[in-house]
C-alpha cells in the first residue's frame, strides 16, 4: 500500500478526509493534524512531517499563509522572493533525502472583497497568482507534478464553494478539491 503524505494550511485540512475516503484501501493517507501556514514552517517541519516517514508520494502546498498582508501593508508576511527561496530548499530536502514522488498543489483562489470584510488582514488575488507562478517554476525545475486546485476552484464557480471568510470552503468545496487530489494522487 502506497504512503502518501499531504503537506498543507488549513485547506489541506478541509480537503484531507475526503482524499483518505477517496483512497482507503489503495493508500495509507496521512497529514499533520497541525496547519502548515507558512512556507518557513513548512522547511522548519520538513524533517518530521516528510523524511521520517519516507513517503512514496509527497502532496503539498503553502501560500496563502505567505501572501497574507496586514491590512494597508506592501509586503506579505513572506515576501515572494524568500516564498521562493524557500521552496527551492523544500524541494531539494526532499528530493535529497526521499525517492517519493512530488506533486506541488496549487494555491485555491480567494474573493478579497469578501477576505477583507471579515478577517483582520488582507489577501489578493493578484498576490495568489503571483505566488502561484513562483512555484510553478520552482515545481517544475525539480520535476515536480502540479496539482492545479486554482483552476479546480475556478472552473466550478468559486463563490459557489468559498466560505464568507473569502478562503475557507463549503463542505462541497472541500470535497470537490479532496476528489481533485485523490485524482491527482492515483495519476
Amino acid at each position: 500500500m502506497k504512503k502518501i503524505v499531504l503537506i498543507g494550511d488549513s485547506i489541506r485540512i478541509g480537503y484531507q478526509p475526503t482524499v483518505q475516503q477517496e483512497l482507503a484501501g489503495q493508500a495509507d493517507v496521512w497529514g499533520p493534524e497541525e496547519n502548515g501556514g507558512e512556507s518557513r514552517y513548512v522547511l522548519a517541519r520538513l524533517d518530521d512531517w516528510v523524511i521520517s516517514r519516507h513517503p512514496d508520494i509527497v502532496h503539498l502546498n503553502c501560500g496563502l499563509h505567505d501572501l497574507r498582508k496586514e491590512f494597508n501593508a506592501t509586503t506579505s508576511a513572506v515576501p515572494l522572493d524568500e516564498y521562493r527561496a524557500n521552496l527551492e530548499k523544500i524541494f531539494q530536502r526532499i528530493r535529497d533525502h526521499s525517492s517519493a514522488r512530488i506533486i506541488w498543489a496549487m494555491t485555491t483562489p480567494v474573493n478579497e472583497q469578501w477576505h477583507h470584510a471579515n478577517k483582520p488582514f488582507d489577501r489578493f488575488e493578484a498576490d495568489v497568482l503571483a505566488y502561484n507562478r513562483q512555484a510553478q517554476e520552482v515545481a517544475a525545475r525539480f520535476g515536480a507534478e502540479i496539482d492545479d486546485l486554482y483552476a479546480v476552484v475556478t472552473r466550478a464557480d468559486r463563490d459557489q464553494y468559498l466560505l464568507p471568510d473569502g478562503v475557507h470552503f463549503s463542505e462541497a468545496g472541500y470535497t470537490l478539491l479532496g476528489r481533485a487530489v485523490a485524482e491527482a494522487l492515483t495519476r
